[in-house]
């Protein structure tokens, strides 16, 4: 124990009491121990410091910062070291604005393309999402400011994400939804992490021993803090003796007196409790230190440029049919569609930044060598249709050589606390596009959207550059390149599928009441796609150039792959270079191929460079549930190089010499595992795959504190009801609006207990116990609970807080 002589100072109550936070976003400080607070700040892509009431879904205003592209964006740049440079600029910030912990970045695995928060995470990919997550961690870390991984773990949906249980087995645990944490912690030395709302195979994240000791801290060696999600704190005194060191924003000293109780009763140990204290010491005490000294500014012109930057690799080109682009000099361009005037450059929620300057294609493009015909918004970004506007569009249209059409998901299409509930990008928008084509064939389509899409309408466009969510200096970034100022190096990082009914998940997601069953395995994104000869529209790691790559002599030995990568056209560019292994008739199911190396290379036209890809542990393991380890099964692997998962251009063969005595899988028993044909997994299958029976997920009868707001559809009480179409009136006018409101959204969602944890101490759990007795149908009991929790709760605070201020 590092700070023994700081605890045995330490009150048993100031101990319990310094687990949770003080308010929203800090720690509580000690004056007589002269500890200091902390500070914690969302910012995966930006830092948003709130300058008055904190809230953790971003409705208050916050600071100004740069808004870089978001996380699912700088993906598609598959550059480590861009990562890093970016983790940099946001560690910079936050030391300038006094944050202690970035809460960021977020690598949950893209299970569904309909998941909410895609925008904020990396991949489908756990290999690609763990190094970009570590580069950030590093770069963040490198300016004194501790990085916090997130949400930990299986994390894969927003619908009642507090009051939903992850059924999945071992191996997909393990091979795809840790491995990216994994990397971030091992290869990043991430200092702190934070874990997920949601229970995995039915213990919350927070008080999963399994999760946070035997793999986080056992396995994996992390030596950091573990931080609740904001209201992700179910049974707090069960937390700390899984080794979570912070509760999260400010549950109030009911949570101390939890922890008080559990030591009384002996199922919490003083021991267990000082270990968590000292964690969160270090890092209060080593962070404090680091700030010293610190410059309260940071360059505001340079970190524009390096979004911008970040906004130019990450850009994917879809389609360039005929070259169109580059656009010619002097040509003449009609700017097509709403998001031309107000980009949809970032996310919503607790991500949402206030960007210290932003781009707009509308205010950009006169700095370029085009002529512009005309700039009109085309289209109503809430989804009405308006005639006159499309009218004036089409005209415009007609007078242009070549029309760039600005569209994509709107605001409330992708938002924290609420999934997709399909991948359509707005009608109005897609028959404005099929109006246009009628006028002008030359159509350069440029996307705005945080996940993959349905792109039936294709056709349409001659050219298709998708920018993602570009951060604040996306508009010259897109321009850029369509000049060819900049030649496209962007590449995938999910797949798009022809349609929403054709992803490995369709059947599944999101949670069917309680539990969220994960029957698809390992086969998530490009793994079922590529393995079960699924057609795609565009497949993991695709992109085009404005130049070609010739790729030859490959070599393959015990170590990694090299090979000979040429520019054959007239563009200097970057080719990212993708190394995939696969095992054919292999004895442990596998996908045909997977991710296991990748790099980013530039080379000017003609040039060609020698290219080393090495192994490391993870290109030949996977995760033995007999064994409970991982193994490496012996055979002749399959070594591919290629520039995406469905373009191969190098293959080799590897013989490896295997560690598996005891094989995990009878075949006979998982059909269609072994086929990688997972879309319709039967009960008796997927309970082979489990090891155990499926845990029902069913709701009925009374609700409980773990249950969800929204569930009081069914509640016993005429109130519950009534409150429970309120909420719902209110959540449906909201989104009518075209922006969700999300703290109706949370609420919605959210299960009683979080009434507890996220009302600074006003409720206690005894007072959340007499909600659900009011709801299940008993008011005057129920009552009589709440009022009086309400006068023991103020009673015993004040009890406490007279016992914190004493010398």
């Amino acid at each position: 124990m590092k700070h023994r002589d700081i605890i045995d100072k330490m009150t048993l109550e100031e101990k319990a009491a310094f687990l949770s936070g003080k308010n929203v976003w800090q720690t509580r400080d000690y004056s007589r121990l002269g500890l200091p607070s902390i500070f914690c700040s969302d910012g995966p892509h930006g830092i948003r410091k709130q300058a008055g009431a904190g809230d953790h879904l971003g409705l208050n205003a916050s600071l100004p910062a740069t808004c870089f592209p978001t996380a699912a964006t700088v993906a598609n740049s598959w550059d480590e070291r861009l990562g890093e440079e970016l983790g940099e600029a946001l560690g910079e910030e936050a030391a300038a604005q006094e944050v202690n912990v970035l809460l960021g970045p977020g690598l949950n695995m893209k299970r569904s393309p309909l998941c909410g928060r895609n925008f904020e995470y990396f991949s489908e990919d756990p290999y690609l999402a763990g190094k970009m997550a570590a580069a950030y961690v590093k770069g963040i870390q490198s300016q004194g400011v501790y990085a916090c991984p997130k949400h930990f773990a299986v994390n894969s949906q927003e619908l009642r994400r507090m009051a939903m249980n992850s059924v999945l087995d071992e191996r997909t645990l393990r091979e795809i939804y840790l491995t990216g944490f994994e990397i971030a912690v091992k290869e990043g030395k991430a200092k702190s992490i934070m874990t997920s709302y949601n229970e995995i195979n039915g213990t919350y994240a927070n008080e999963n021993k399994h999760l946070l000791q035997e793999i986080l801290r056992k396995e994996w060696g992390f030596d950091g803090i573990v931080i609740t999600d904001w209201g992700a704190s179910n049974d707090h005194a069960a937390g700390v003796a899984a080794g979570s060191n912070l509760e999260m924003p400010a549950p109030g000293l009911d949570s101390a007196r939890e922890i008080l109780r559990a030591i009384e009763e002996k199922t919490l140990t003083e021991e267990e409790l000082d270990a968590c204290v000292d964690g969160l010491l270090d890092a209060v005490l080593t962070l404090s230190e680091n700030a010293e000294g610190k410059k309260r500014t940071f360059p505001e012109t340079a970190h524009h440029d390096l979004a911008r930057r970040a906004a130019e690799e990450s850009a994917v080109l879809l389609k360039n049919t005929d070259e169109i682009l580059p656009l010619k000099a002097g040509c003449k361009v009609a700017v097509i569609g709403d998001f031309a005037v107000e980009p949809r450059y970032q996310g919503a929620g607790s991500s949402m930044v206030n960007p210290t300057y932003l781009e707009t294609i509308e205010k950009v493009i006169g700095n370029y060598d085009l002529q512009v015909v005309g700039i009109n918004r085309g289209y109503k970004r809430t989804g009405e249709a308006d005639e006159a506007m499309k009218k004036e569009a089409l005209d415009l249209a007609a007078a242009a050589d070549i029309v760039l059409y600005c569209f994509g998901l709107d605001e409330l299409s992708e938002s924290e606390g609420m999934d997709r509930s399909h991948m359509r990008i707005p009608q109005n928008q897609i028959e404005l596009l099929q109006s246009i084509v009628q006028v002008n064939e030359n159509v350069v389509g440029l996307l705005s959207a945080g996940a993959s899409i349905e792109m039936p309408w294709h056709y349409c466009c001659k050219a298709i550059l998708h920018g993602y969510l570009t951060g604040q200096a996306g508009a010259s970034a897109m321009l850029n390149i369509l000049t060819g100022k900049v030649n496209p190096s962007g590449r995938l990082s999910e797949t798009y599928p022809l349609r929403y009914e054709d992803t490995p998940a369709f059947r599944h997601f999101p949670s069917t009441q309680r539990n969220s069953e994960y029957r698809e395995s390992i086969y998530i994104g490009y793994r079922y796609y590529d393995t079960s000869k699924v057609r795609v529209q565009y497949p993991f790691g695709y992109g085009l150039s404005y130049t070609t790559f010739m790729y030859s002599d490959l070599k393959v030995d015990a170590d990694g792959a090299t090979f000979t990568l040429t520019n054959t056209g007239k563009m200097d560019g970057a080719e990212v270079v993708q190394l995939y292994v696969g095992l054919p008739n292999a004895i442990v199911f596998r996908p045909e191929k997977e991710l296991k190396g990748f790099r980013k290379v530039f080379l000017k036209s003609g040039e060609s460079k020698e290219v080393r890809i090495d192994f490391d542990d993870k290109t030949f393991r996977y995760w033995n549930v007999k064994t409970n380890g991982w193994e490496v099964e012996e055979g002749i692997y399959q070594i591919m190089v290629g520039a995406s998962v469905a373009d191969i251009r190098l293959e080799g063969k590897l013989q490896v010499s295997g560690t598996t005595d005891r094989y995990p899988y009878n075949p006979a028993k998982l059909p269609y595992y072994y086929t990688g044909i997972v879309q319709q997994i039967s009960d008796e299958e997927f309970e082979e795959l489990l090891g155990h029976p499926i845990p029902s997920g069913k709701w009925s009868g009374d609700l409980g504190i773990n249950d969800a707001i929204c569930q009081m559809y069914y509640a016993k009480s005429g109130l519950a009801r009534v409150i429970y179409k309120v909420l719902t009136t209110m959540k449906k006018k909201s989104e009518e609006k075209g922006k969700p409101d999300l703290n109706i959204l949370f609420i919605y969602n959210m299960p009683f207990r979080g009434i507890a944890k996220m009302t600074g101490g006003m409720v206690s759990m005894e007072m959340v116990e007499g909600m659900v007795t009011v709801v299940n149908g008993h008011f005057l009991k129920g009552m009589k609970k709440i009022i009086g929790g309400f006068f023991r709760n103020q009673k015993a605070n004040k009890a406490y807080e007279a016992k914190l201020a004493e010398k």
